[in-house]
């Protein structure tokens, strides 16, 4: 067994089996079996969801069905899936490099989160769910014409390909760090459960994935959350460590909108740019006009 030091003030002994070598003579933790063994059945399940739910609604093979779910979800497995479909690895890997950087302001999306939420269930969700289409494309057609519909949809799609692939390189490149995993490995492999589940079972089996993705990240921050607070020597010593390195400042009023971080940037800047993606996005949409009510939709 070797010692390494966790924080000046308390140590924690890592196995020698649990290491390996990087270039810099670092140690660097890697998958144990159990690791492997919650990798490969994340993987394995996302395709059992998608094979089930293809089974399942073999007989129903409508454009409702498969691209609405047959409009008879409810709103917690639609509101993870929502939650979900924009919680990336990029959010995952980044925000908490964000925090540790440059501090709390990073909270003060929580009320651009409130606005976004309120004017969504309020204004778009309303119109899109009454008209009963099946994409939000459909409305710029009925609003406008049909060349206006496909210059919306093509940028949609050119959007969506490019934030797809920094999507699923984020969390390849790190499970190749971690694992030692063939890079293109990971992403052909990422991809391709993806399409399979998403191909054959439709939005149910997309939002059901996601519940189960939800599940699982939001108890590895619950894990993270309670190891570090260990290692630390608890949460009173965290906030003590962050208050003396100045990140518990978190309202600040300067209208300069050059500043990385202000109350007005976040806020305000915050609340137009999760309203255009949790309002009109087609990710979003689609599974808002999926639920059975508009009740359950707006919630």
């Amino acid at each position: 067994m070797k010692r390494f030091s966790a924080h000046p003030s308390s140590e924690r002994r890592v196995s020698e089996t649990e290491l390996t070598m990087v270039g810099t003579g670092g140690p660097v933790a890697t998958f144990s079996a159990w690791d492997y063994v919650v990798f490969a059945g994340t993987i394995l399940g996302a395709s059992a969801i998608g094979l089930f739910q293809a089974f399942r609604g073999r007989k129903e093979t409508s454009s409702a069905e498969f691209l609405l779910g047959g409009r008879q979800m409810t709103a917690v497995p639609v509101a993870m899936s929502l939650t979900a479909s924009f919680m990336s690895g990029i959010t995952v890997i980044g925000t908490p490099t964000e925090a540790y950087r440059f501090g709390v302001p990073f909270w003060l999306f929580g009320f651009s989160y409130a606005i976004m939420s309120v004017v969504t269930a309020e204004v778009f969700v309303p119109l899109f769910y009454r008209l009963g289409i099946t994409s939000a494309y459909e409305y710029l057609e009925m609003r406008f014409s049909r060349p206006i519909r496909i210059i919306g949809t093509s940028m949609y799609i050119a959007q969506t390909v490019l934030y797809t692939g920094m999507v699923i390189y984020a969390p390849a490149l790190a499970l190749n760090q971690i694992t030692g995993l063939d890079l293109w490995g990971v992403l052909v492999a990422t991809g391709a459960v993806c399409i399979v589940y998403c191909a054959l079972g439709g939005l149910k089996a997309v939002i059901w994935t996601d519940v189960i993705q939800m599940v699982i990240m939001l108890a590895g921050f619950v894990a993270v959350i309670a190891r570090g607070a260990v290692l630390q020597g608890g949460f009173a010593k965290i906030w003590e460590d962050a208050g003396r390195g100045g990140r518990l400042e978190a309202f600040d009023f300067d209208p300069d909108p050059l500043k990385r971080h202000t109350f007005w940037t976040i806020v305000l800047g915050g609340s137009v740019m999760w309203v255009s993606i949790y309002s009109i996005n087609q990710s979003q949409v689609q599974r808002y006009i999926s639920c059975k009510t508009l009740g359950h939709a707006k919630m």
